[in-house]
């Protein structure tokens, strides 16, 4: 392991609403052993209204390398490259007040990026949950069923990959590839490395690198998390015209898969073929019955390793993951959130709902 230069570093994060976990994330943040790099925090606030900004004052007067920026259209997007364009550092280090950070997470970043001379680099997406349903959220969100195989979900791997968990950059790489897309809601960070991996660049997964991402802790919360998540990834489609993985369009395809049999099945009643009718119906039902065996079938392995306590409630879980995703992605099929660069009321709802 070679050792640091001296090296200013700019964390970035944006907020809002988090009285839940700013304390713990902000206490992760000034415990970091830096060694020789010098460390400022600046976290763009989404004009917070439950208490978050007051503890976020409360630091500001604590520590001089925290700084607090607005963001009034509270967007993550707009709140990252607000704190980027603020930043002194020769790298930018994006942070997420929902996670906590081992105390080199810091340093360790900075080390791989020097080591591998990547674009990009940050660790696996590790989970900390507290509760039983948290808990099985947190084990299904590992799953190659909810996954896809992604292997930024892989706490072991190491080497390239198509996205990663929050990123460190220097930051003539965004100045030279751009910032984050203000016209996405979410994904944006999905966005960033299409662009950069389209340009030649290099997106580097560590294992060194640590943090702990709180899972939801209820299925209300995850289903609009991933429904958000799905609706934001076809603009990020729609804008460049690829596919990061196949595994961004498998939930959406096979709901318009379901509906369309539904449809022809319904279609075939009104026209009085019950023939034709019984035949869509049992392709429906064996694709839901697919589904539902490979459910139970990924439920029996996540228990064997997690605790058979968490068997029952996976399969729900893995549903919610799954519908929330599909809707979302269908949803934005038939409306394109990318191409709103006017405010118009759906617009205004549809940012709302999927902040």
């Amino acid at each position: 392991m070679q050792q640091i230069q001296a090296v200013h570093v700019s964390v970035v994060v944006p907020c809002r609403n988090e009285i839940r976990h700013i304390q713990a994330f902000l206490d992760s943040v000034f415990r970091q052993e830096l060694g020789q790099i010098e460390m400022e925090v600046l976290v763009a606030d989404g004009m917070s209204d439950d208490g978050t900004r007051l503890v976020l004052s409360e630091f500001e007067r604590k520590f001089a390398a925290l700084r607090v920026l607005d963001n009034p259209e509270q967007i993550v997007s707009t709140g990252l490259n607000r704190a980027i364009r603020e930043a002194r550092g020769e790298i930018i280090l994006r942070m997420d007040a929902h996670s906590l950070y081992a105390a080199d997470y810091v340093r360790t970043c900075v080390e791989v990026l020097q080591e591998t001379n990547a674009d990009n680099v940050g660790g696996p997406a590790l989970t900390r949950a507290h509760g039983y349903l948290a808990q099985t959220i947190a084990h299904a969100f590992h799953a190659p069923f909810v996954s896809g195989g992604a292997k930024f979900h892989n706490p072991k791997y190491e080497g390239s990959v198509d996205t990663v968990t929050y990123g460190c950059w220097r930051k003539s790489t965004l100045e030279r590839i751009g910032v984050f897309d203000e016209k996405l809601v979410r994904a944006q960070d999905d966005e960033l490395n299409v662009r950069l991996v389209s340009r030649g660049g290099i997106v580097w997964q560590s294992p060194r690198i640590i943090s702990w991402y709180r899972s939801r802790s209820n299925l209300t919360e995850l289903f609009w998390q991933y429904f958000q998540y799905g609706f934001w990834k076809v603009a990020v489609i729609r804008k460049h015209r690829r596919l990061a993985n196949w595994r961004n369009i498998v939930p959406g395809l096979s709901l318009l898969v379901g509906i369309v049999l539904l449809l022809c099945a319904a279609g075939a009643s009104l026209c009085g073929s019950i023939w034709w009718r019984n035949v869509f119906l049992a392709q429906w039902l064996a694709f839901v019955g697919m589904y539902f065996m490979a459910s139970i079938a990924s439920a029996f392995l996540v228990a064997k390793k997690k605790g058979w306590l968490f068997l029952p409630t996976l399969p729900v879980v893995f549903a919610t993951y799954h519908l929330s995703y599909a809707l979302g992605f269908v949803l934005a099929l038939l409306y394109r959130p990318v191409t709103l660069d006017r405010p118009n009321p759906m617009r205004r709802i549809l940012t709302a709902i999927t902040r």
